[in-house]
């Protein structure tokens, strides 16, 4: 069997002009890298909302809660907007970018696999079109500029403990969590507790991806709070002066890249917030661009549904103006055993009944998508060792249409039954989509109706530090904001020893965070980090690069 990157190697990508060209999108709107890589001037997106261009249908990709043994969610989403070209719909799908921390951690890529992935995937996966590189320099041009400042006098009365600005850089590097800057005399500034974050959970990618233009992100970067002053007073990056540098080096990160999948079909894969940390999807301008360009745009939103999907149809599609028509559920019989409580080294077996008891972790994900009024679809993604058994126990007890999907090994071909199956549901099933969150209720309103609605939490408790930090947010006039719920993505709960289906438990909140910029508060509960570690054995032991440049490693 051929690997991921032996695929791609053996793909004929066409020149991203004749890609571009089938969009209808004007050549000078191109920005190159290369001959399979460009970006489009995401003022383009203006252009054709003045003209009125109809927008096409949008698909949400989501999935059951993650486990070790795969799901396949970017696959699917891949596979199923190349089956709606193949069945004469024309299908765009906008992905995130991978981040490096994953990419040499646990996944060692993440654009898909098999015979559908989106190309070239060693450029996706590495560096790309330095996008995210732009966000971590953007990121540490404030924490230079924050700690310059108080070393030049500090007029602005900077409390030095409570500066909540941390630094930024694209790995998992856990010793870097907790750091002392500043050290080695009076030259260097004044000594203080540091740390550094992974760039995916920057406020400055997820206010990139929220922006709709150059001045909106210029606006948004300057509402950053920073600090508190000695005063009280929150100290954001306009204060510093900040906003313009830092949105000239993001530049040209706003506009959408521009890819193709193995199969030609267009896709965009710009922005890579994580969603157990912040919202999770692509960009905005990527998704609206994508849906004045095609009739159906799939999109997927990170981890699980109670993830990456709530925050979006909540957050992300309200702020952006987006309607969503269906959602895509991805499940597999590897990952439902697992939460019906086989062991990873156990998941090859055949075993209907634990098949069956994990389901209720995919039928709670399919209760709270509905509570959006939104029809569903489960996407069963195949795997060699699935038998035609469990398959069966999984499409009979399905609470929705269930369709089998092959989009890894057969490409298009594969997911050809789930594309007629999501087209002809939105044709006759008319989405009915409405956020379950309202934005103007409190701060804790929000998080107990996310709690117990979609965590299925029994009540929500408050650590002190929590209650203090809310106090704060409430006094700034935050009590209001939108809430990101930043949590574990193993379990719908809060405690990542928690699988299947998780009931009336207690769900705790330690911390929150203000993401101004962004336009939301960030609410952390149990013990999620915003800076991950690697594993004992990283993906990045098998990557390689041979004397020619060929790579090797990367799946």
């Amino acid at each position: 069997m051929l690997s991921d990157i032996e695929i791609a190697k053996n793909a004929k990508l066409k020149d991203i002009r004749e890609i571009a060209s089938t969009l209808s999108i004007p050549e000078e709107k191109l920005k190159l890298y290369g001959n399979h890589i460009a970006k489009i001037d995401h003022m383009y997106l203006k252009e054709l909302e003045a003209k009125d261009v109809k927008r096409g249908k949008l698909i949400l990709v989501t999935a059951i809660t993650p486990t070790p043994a795969g799901e396949g969610k970017t696959t699917t989403s891949i596979g199923l907007s190349m089956a709606l070209n193949r069945i004469g719909k024309k299908s765009i799908v906008t992905l995130r970018e991978p981040s490096l921390g994953p990419v040499f951690g646990v996944k060692g890529g993440a654009a898909g696999g098999g015979y559908s992935q989106v190309l070239p995937m060693e450029d996706i996966n590495l560096h790309f079109t330095g996008d995210i590189h732009a966000v971590t320099t953007a990121h540490n041009l404030v924490s230079a500029m924050i700690d310059a400042h108080i070393n030049h006098g500090n007029e602005l009365g900077i409390d030095i403990r409570r500066i909540y600005w941390k630094r930024a850089i694209d790995m998992n590097d856990r010793a870097l969590r907790q750091i002392i800057v500043a050290l080695g005399g009076s030259a260097n500034g004044y000594p203080r507790e540091d740390g550094f974050l992974i760039t995916a959970a920057s406020e400055i990618m997820a206010t990139l991806c929220l922006a709709s233009d150059i001045a909106d992100l210029k606006r948004r970067i300057g509402e950053i709070v920073i600090a508190q002053s000695e005063k009280k007073g929150l100290i954001r990056v306009k204060d510093l002066g900040a906003q313009g540098a830092v949105a000239a080096l993001l530049k040209d990160a706003i506009n959408p890249n521009l890819v193709q999948t193995i199969e030609n079909t267009p896709a965009f894969v710009h922005g890579g917030p994580f969603a157990n940390i912040a919202h999770g999807t692509n960009t905005l301008i990527a998704t609206k661009l994508a849906l004045r360009l095609a009739d159906y745009v799939v999109t997927e939103a990170g981890f699980a549904a109670d993830l990456g999907a709530q925050k979006f149809l909540d957050f992300v599609a309200p702020t952006g103006g987006l309607f969503v028509d269906a959602v895509v559920l991805v499940a597999s019989i590897r990952a439902l055993k697992y939460h019906g409580g086989v062991p990873k080294d156990e998941l090859s077996k055949e075993n209907v009944e634990a098949v069956l008891n994990g389901m209720e972790n995919l039928k709670t994900h399919v209760e709270n998508l509905q509570k959006y009024g939104i029809p569903v679809i489960v996407a069963l993604n195949k795997f060699e060792s699935d038998t035609s058994a469990e398959i069966d126990a999984v499409i009979k007890s399905s609470p929705v249409k269930c369709v089998l999907n092959e989009a890894f090994a057969k490409g298009s071909e594969g997911a050809v039954d789930l594309a007629k199956a999501v087209a002809e549901t939105i044709e006759i099933t008319p989405s009915n989509y409405k956020p379950l969150i309202k934005m103007e209720i409190p701060v804790e309103e929000k998080i107990d109706i996310i709690a117990k609605e979609i965590y299925r939490a029994g009540n929500v408790a408050y650590t002190e530090n929590a209650r203090t930090k809310l106090s704060m947010l409430k006094k700034n006039g935050f009590g209001n904001y939108p809430v990101i719920i930043a949590k574990t993505q193993n379990s719908i709960s809060d405690d990542p020893k928690k699988i299947n289906a998780p009931k009336g438990y207690e769900f705790t909140i330690r911390d929150f965070q203000i993401s101004a910029g962004a336009g939301f508060v960030v609410a952390l509960a149990g013990e999620i980090m915003l800076m991950p570690g690697l594993p004992k054995v990283p993906a990045a032991v098998n990557i390689d690069i041979d004397e020619n440049g060929e790579i090797t490693g990367l799946f």
